[in-house]
């Protein structure tokens, strides 16, 4: 990592992250703002090392409270939030020692702190010369080893006992770039030949027939008739949708929680006939007609919350509804770590009960023989398993379709859960619910 302005970038990072480990935005608000006037590769550096603390808190939070004889106060968070950042750059090790060491001390003295500039480097060098022995010491204790706060470690070894070892490996790291190319517009072979000619190295992916996964990440824009909309960017496992929803021709689709936009999208390069995309965020639904309209695409967009359908359903029942339902997101923690900081156990009972309620809110707008498509990008059984379970008690005509012959995901009660992949997918939940006819 190189940059022409160190201390300003760092300065910037924290911009970023304060917000985010005082629970007031996540990063993906405080960012942008952050980068704001930064060159591209400032701004790049800057995003890296938000990441980069955010990924790896919990492990850099025990470093920190071992070198310090005391804690810091609330008033210099500024400054513990420089200790990790030269903790993590130092972990990393994909920057020299001694400009890890130097830039956050130098970027120090800009805090108006006269004894920060002392402590940071005593911290910093200290860790440099003992490193082997302090990540000995992570490796002994489950949270720092891990990376992960105890409640979700708790909530993973419940769930998974021979999965969450390699779940938390894999949230650790960054993730692929992956396509999905535009049925409308060209064919997955033809798309991957392109990329080749232009220098791209890819590969399909192994599950989804429309997905295509890049070597190395890209700006969109670089990408082959990007802006004609001949692919989106747009994880594996959120393209499977479609294998279960099974949409025809003309039929009349809901997309109960839309936003970004992706899976959306997705339906309407598939099939023709009317689609319905709600999401209760009116400005998050700013993105999906931007989608929407490099594709090519149409769709019904509206503001609305699915869970009040008096408020927006016109009596007309749906064929097939995608419920990509609201959740912790613990299966994208790679995509978004600041989840690591931001989540907390207490959220889980909350999100179950949203869940629960639109599925309920959702069903009579169902036909009989018509199909729900219930996903989450959640590894969490609580968001997952156990809403579908209470849902299918009380409501006899709901009949899970077996998804047994899938060869993606672990086989659940009511669905297939995937795990999110080194070099693959993401973390996600699908089932699939057949109306009965009474």
């Amino acid at each position: 990592m190189s940059s022409s302005q160190p201390v300003q970038v760092r300065l910037k990072a924290i911009q970023a992250l304060l917000p985010v480990v005082q629970q007031k935005s996540s990063l993906s608000s405080s960012l942008p703002k952050a980068q704001r006037g930064l060159s591209q590769e400032d701004s790049a550096l800057v995003q890296a090392l938000a990441f980069g603390v955010c990924r790896f808190y919990p492990r850099l939070e025990f470093w920190a409270q071992q070198l310090l004889e005391r804690p810091f106060k609330t008033k210099d968070l500024d400054v513990q939030l420089l200790l990790l950042i030269g903790l993590y750059q130092l972990q990393e090790e994909r920057v020299a020692d001694y400009a890890a060491i130097d830039c956050c001390v130098e970027a120090s003295k800009t805090l108006n702190k006269p004894w920060a500039s002392g402590l940071l480097n005593a911290c910093l060098r200290r860790f440099q010369r003992e490193q082997a022995q302090w990540m000995q010491r992570a490796e002994q204790k489950e949270i720092a080893a891990s990376a992960h706060p105890a409640w979700l470690v708790k909530r993973f070894k419940k769930a998974w006992p021979k999965n969450w070892p390699a779940l938390c490996e894999a949230n650790n790291q960054q993730p692929p770039m992956t396509l999905r190319i535009n049925a409308r517009q060209t064919t997955r072979e033809a798309y991957l030949a392109l990329l080749h000619q232009a220098g791209f190295a890819a590969d399909p992916t192994p599950f989804s027939p429309w997905g295509i996964r890049l070597h190395q990440p890209v700006h969109p824009h670089a990408l082959p008739h990007f802006a004609e909309g001949w692919c989106s960017v747009q994880d594996e496992a959120a393209q499977l949708a479609p294998l279960l929803l099974e949409p025809q021709q003309g039929e009349r689709l809901l997309d109960a929680c839309c936003a970004p936009g992706g899976k959306t999208a997705h339906l309407a390069e598939l099939v023709d006939g009317p689609l319905l995309a709600l999401d209760i965020d009116a400005h998050r639904l700013q993105r999906v007609e931007e989608n929407f309209a490099r594709l090519q695409l149409s769709a019904q967009i509206q503001a609305a919350d699915a869970a009040q359908p008096a408020t927006w359903w016109d009596g007309q029942l749906f064929d097939r509804i995608l419920l990509d339902a609201p959740c912790s997101a613990t299966g994208v923690i790679r995509r978004h770590p600041d989840i690591k900081l931001l989540r907390r156990e207490t959220d889980l009972k909350a999100l179950a009960q949203t869940q629960l309620a639109l599925l309920k809110a959702l069903w009579p707008c169902l036909k009989p023989g018509g199909r729900l498509v219930y996903a989450t990008c959640s590894v969490l059984p609580e968001e997952n398993t156990h809403p579908l379970s209470e849902f299918t008690y009380q409501h006899p005509d709901a009949e899970a379709v077996d998804l047994s012959h899938l060869s993606w995901g672990e086989p659940t009660r009511w669905g297939r859960q995937l795990f999110p992949q080194a070099a693959g997918h993401d973390g996600f939940f699908y089932a699939c619910l057949i109306k009965k006819a009474v």
